[in-house]
């Protein structure tokens, strides 16, 4: 079978992801590029004895290899060769991305050119001229509305025709006059690898020479996007705007959409399904140890982040059809010049804001910023913004020990948050990170409808993620954690004398000047590694109040009065300070792996914020006691 590889190229938000999902439809993969954390994304399509290989490449704005992804893209095209590029390029901002254009052939790269967005350029009134552009570029040109998948039958022919492929090196008289003049002056530059003004100008001096001809305008119009920008980017609108469109999102993901979903899953889980499998192995006559394994280790432990799984597809649904619509490029814009104060830009702002919702995206939407000291930064500290797993334990040390005064101690801790993570990037730029702030580049994207098909492949790709390494890592732990509670060096034991209660004894001396220096705490930091949401379901375990009443109400009852004669007041605020800010769940550790790279990176976000939560709340319980507070 004869292999032919294909990749697709052009500017950020031309449309590439949508003619991509067009082409390939579910045949696709999604992994990183060699040595690197950007997305790649790999399509196959097979007619007869031949396989199409489709590779969507990082959106770049050129070739100068300023950027990560210009540097990817660049070596791609380099040692890889593929047989065809099939560059997207937005009819709407013609001159800007024909720059990409000029330097794929000035590489002598099989091109074929694809005008997409065709309908925009008519909205901004003027139309392309196909068969002139063609004619300046040497090159195939074919138009494309792929929101509409008009077109795109013609690409689909063009990749059915080994012919095309062959025939797509620039040529013609225009384009090598061009290439002529472009060579001389390379030449006549003191540094040959430096693209000076002169070539930049050239360039430009092409297109628009190439533009006048080609583009038929007609009367000049201010489009939708340019009047909604008017209100949408406006300095003093935008952040309101903003908060209430995120407002609405988290509304949709955890209230209204995603946490009826998943109370419905819980229930399922935890009862239909625990039951089930309870009566399954009960009539099997499955040993007391496995029926204990099964349910409250695989079933209870790998159960517990299932139940999450609708509250974070929700999210990437949500955040697919906003980046879809071209409105996170306007975040981005609003935000860029508050993150940079922190030595980061505006991309990192998205990031950061899903932190609330979940780590685990917040990391893998690290992955869009545009150096990698950025994306370092970012994921080191994305995961101080309180996530939703956090909330049970806030809510239920807060009714016990600050009645009344709830929401604000949980706000307190949110706002507790964003400032660690302000502090902690400042000083990632000053130590490990420094350097000054990339330039901030991206074009507005026109508004538009996202298409159903693009959106749904970006969630599911975004949610099989975060729902494989989810599983298999808790998976673990759950089965670990359940051997720990249940053995000791001397076989079956009670829980008190498991090796999970003399490990939390260990661990619990590192908290001896803390206010809560009990093994049972050491064990419920412990699992809080797990999942932090375990926190309250082991400190209901390990203080033995789980099978002491048939009542759930009583249960909670023996707990609060249990957990209220250990903590104070002000040991249980420093207990949630620690909660907030200490080593984040084994999801986000494995999202640390796969996106960092590396053991030694993914160690290092993993240890100091346990060591700056444990001085921070040892600073809070010190010095409350300094102040007299108890």
């Amino acid at each position: 079978m004869s292999v032919i590889t294909v990749a697709l190229a052009g500017n950020p938000n031309t449309g590439k992801s949508t003619i991509f999902n067009a082409l390939t439809g579910a045949r696709q993969h999604i992994g990183n590029w060699p040595g690197v954390t950007v997305e790649k994304r790999v399509g196959k399509i097979t007619k007869g004895d031949r396989q199409i290989n489709i590779i969507d490449l990082p959106g770049t704005y050129s070739l100068n290899q300023y950027s990560l992804e210009e540097k990817i893209v660049n070596d791609y095209l380099l040692q890889e060769k593929p047989d065809l590029v099939i560059n997207i390029v937005d009819a709407s901002n013609i001159e800007r991305n024909l720059y990409l254009t000029l330097q794929l052939l000035e590489k002598g790269v099989p091109t074929v050119v694809n005008l997409n967005m065709m309908d925009e350029a008519r909205i901004k009134g003027y139309q392309v001229d196909i068969e002139v552009l063609s004619e300046y570029l040497g090159v195939p040109v074919i138009s494309t509305v792929a929101t509409s998948k008009k077109g795109i039958s013609q690409l689909t022919d063009l990749l059915n025709a080994s012919a095309e492929a062959e025939s797509a090196n620039a040529g013609g008289s225009l384009f090598a006059g061009y290439l002529e003049e472009l060579a001389r002056l390379k030449e006549s530059q003191k540094d040959g690898d430096i693209e000076g003004d002169e070539i930049i100008e050239a360039r430009y001096h092409y297109i628009n020479k190439m533009l006048d001809k080609a583009l038929v305008k007609d009367e000049e119009r201010v489009s939708l996007s340019e009047r909604l920008d008017e209100i949408i980017t406006n300095h003093i609108l935008g952040i309101p705007i903003f908060l209430g469109i995120m407002y609405l999102m988290f509304q949709l993901t955890f209230a209204w959409v995603g946490q009826p979903i998943s109370d419905w899953l819980d229930e399922f889980i935890n009862g239909t399904l625990a039951e089930f499998v309870d009566g399954a192995l009960m009539s099997a006559g499955a040993a007391e140890w496995l029926h204990s394994l099964v349910i409250d280790g695989i079933v209870g432990g790998v159960g517990s982040v299932i139940v999450f799984v609708p509250l974070i597809f929700t999210l990437f649904l949500l955040i697919s059809i906003l980046d879809g619509t071209g409105y996170m490029a306007r975040v981005a814009f609003i935000m860029d010049q508050a993150m940079r104060s922190i030595g980061l830009s505006g991309k990192a702002f998205l990031p950061m804001l899903i932190g609330f919702g979940c780590s685990v995206p917040a990391v893998m939407g690290c992955r869009a910023l545009d150096s990698e000291r950025d994306r370092r930064t970012a994921i080191m500290i994305a995961p101080f913004m309180s996530c939703g797993a956090r909330l049970p334990v806030y809510a239920f040390f807060a009714a016990i020990f600050f009645p009344g005064n709830e929401s604000a101690v949980t706000l307190s801790l949110y706002i507790l948050g964003i400032i660690v993570a302000i502090i902690m990037a400042l000083v990632f730029k000053k130590t490990l990170f420094k350097g000054a702030v990339e330039p901030f580049l991206m074009e507005m994207p026109p508004y538009r409808i996202p298409t159903l098909q693009t959106v749904l492949l970006q969630t599911w790709e975004k949610g099989k993620g975060f729902l494989v390494r989810a599983g298999t890592i808790i998976f673990s732990m759950s089965v670990i954690i359940w051997v720990l509670s249940s053995y000791n060096f001397s076989g079956p034991a009670e829980i008190n004398d498991s090796l999970l209660a003399a490990i939390g004894g260990v661990i619990a001396h590192i908290f001896a000047f803390h206010g809560f220096g009990s093994w049972e705490t050491g064990v419920a930091v412990l699992t809080g590694i797990l999942a932090k949401e375990a926190v309250v379901s082991t400190l209901g375990v390990v203080y033995g109040v789980a099978e002491l009443a048939e009542e759930a109400g009583e249960a909670a009852m023996q707990l609060q009065d249990s957990i209220g004669a250990v903590f104070t007041g002000l040991s249980a605020y420093a207990f949630l300070v620690f909660t907030l800010l200490y080593t984040p769940c084994m999801a986000v550790i494995g999202t640390f792996k796969k996106e960092l790279g590396s053991w030694k990176w993914t160690l290092f976000a993993a240890l100091y914020p346990f060591i700056l939560a444990w001085l921070i709340a040892l600073l809070v319980y010190q010095g409350g006691l300094l102040l007299g507070l108890s």
